[in-house]
């Protein structure tokens, strides 16, 4: 493709979308929002395009973009209003960069550009009530019946399967396997007879996580995403996916460029605090921590673009995002004082959702792990199950 200019771009992006000014807030990560509407409509409005995910193909809702073009489009999508797209960043940013990787030709054919219009959502079923953070200990089955597979068992923690129309979902194929080599990824409609999808209400009032329950759930063979037992391999190109951001595209603090300020900060000052010394202190802390973690996160991005995937390092990425929500949530609503401990008080909902930031995505305990092992090169925790067949020890006979 043509190699486009920093004014070509931004002129593009005038027709499709309305630009931020300094009084632009949106809704952060899904908290105290449900609407589909404004991000359908986003997505449907770039999709032609191929704003949103410009690395893909043309024929699948992007424009074949280079990782410098992909970096230019990604930095002026800030200067406009892209809403929440929390119900859509699964397909957009971990469930796409997967069937790219793995996926045959039918299926990116049938399922990325519904995707990046908008017109299909889809969830991650991975986690499992018995398997905690270690997802390759999944216990929900697949037998081969024919053309079909037969799904049953449980998943739970599963972000936007109430919106949900397809289920990207690891299981079980060979229990006789260790326990990372006996599984395969499939696609799964969630309106398949036998998926039962029952909401998790959260203490900030969102339902957006569910759990699963799955019986006799057939899959046709071709839903399949990669080869039978190479689950394991796919999951972790998701898993990448998600740690480095995965459908974040867009966002920010809401500022016209040109601003100095953030908006946060802004948003605090205005209640009143903006004297106080200690106040002070805590924002220039968040404030340099978001500096350092827009370079740090830079850094890895290059990275990534120069070896073709994410690495480990956006694990780093994700424990500085949440330690920057986290701060900031506490902060505003300590800021708002004895009016914060209401449900309507300022920073209120964030802090109500702030807590569930160090689990959701893999918790901050396996960021850490990654990080330790894959980056600083530190010594793995002991694993005397990895070479052992799943169904002797997950009976716990080791």
């Amino acid at each position: 493709m043509t190699e486009l200019t920093e004014e070509q771009v931004r002129s593009e992006l005038e027709l499709v979308l309305e630009r931020r000014s300094a009084d632009t807030r949106l809704t952060t990560m899904g908290a105290g929002s449900d609407d589909l509407e404004d991000g359908r409509q986003y997505l449907a409005g770039t999709v032609d395009g191929g704003w949103h995910v410009p690395t893909w193909p043309h024929e699948h809702g992007g424009r074949g973009a280079s990782p410098s073009q992909n970096a230019l489009i990604g930095r002026l999508l800030r200067e406009f209003i892209v809403p929440d797209l929390y119900p859509f960043a699964i397909g957009l940013g971990m469930v796409g960069p997967a069937l790219l990787a793995h996926g045959t030709q039918k299926q990116q054919d049938d399922w990325l550009r519904p995707i990046a219009s908008g017109s299909s959502i889809w969830c991650q079923m991975f986690s499992e009530p018995e398997a905690g953070s270690d997802l390759a200990n999944v216990a929900l089955k697949a037998d081969r019946d024919g053309d079909e597979w037969v799904l049953s068992g449980q998943k739970t923690w599963t972000s936007r399967a109430m919106w949900a129309d397809w289920a990207i979902c690891l299981a079980r194929t060979d229990p006789g396997q260790p326990k990372h080599k006996g599984l395969t990824m499939f696609a799964l409609p969630i309106d398949t007879p036998g998926v039962d999808v029952r909401p998790l209400t959260q203490m900030n009032r969102d339902a957006h996580f569910s759990e699963v329950f799955v019986e006799n759930a057939r899959a046709l063979d071709a839903w399949r995403i990669g080869d039978i037992g190479e689950g394991w391999r796919v999951a972790m190109t998701v898993l990448a996916h998600e740690r480095a951001g995965g459908g974040s595209r867009g966002g920010g603090d809401g500022n016209a460029r040109g601003i100095r300020v953030p908006g946060w900060i802004s948003d605090l000052r205005d209640l009143g605090v903006a004297e106080d010394r200690l106040w002070q202190n805590e924002v220039v802390k968040i404030y340099s921590h978001d500096g350092v973690s827009r370079w740090t996160s830079q850094r890895a991005a290059d990275e990534a673009r120069a070896s073709g995937a994410p690495g480990p390092a956006g694990s780093g990425a994700k424990l500085r995002s949440v330690k920057s929500y986290k701060d900031r949530a506490y902060l505003s609503n300590r800021s708002a004082g004895c009016y914060g401990m209401l449900s309507d008080g300022h920073g209120y909902i964030e802090t109500m959702t702030a807590p569930s930031m160090s689990i959701r995505g893999g918790t901050d305990e396996i960021q850490r792990n990654i990080l330790g092992e894959r980056v600083l090169g530190l010594p793995g925790e002991p694993r005397l199950d990895r070479d052992v067949p799943w169904n002797e020890s997950r009976r716990g006979l080791l």
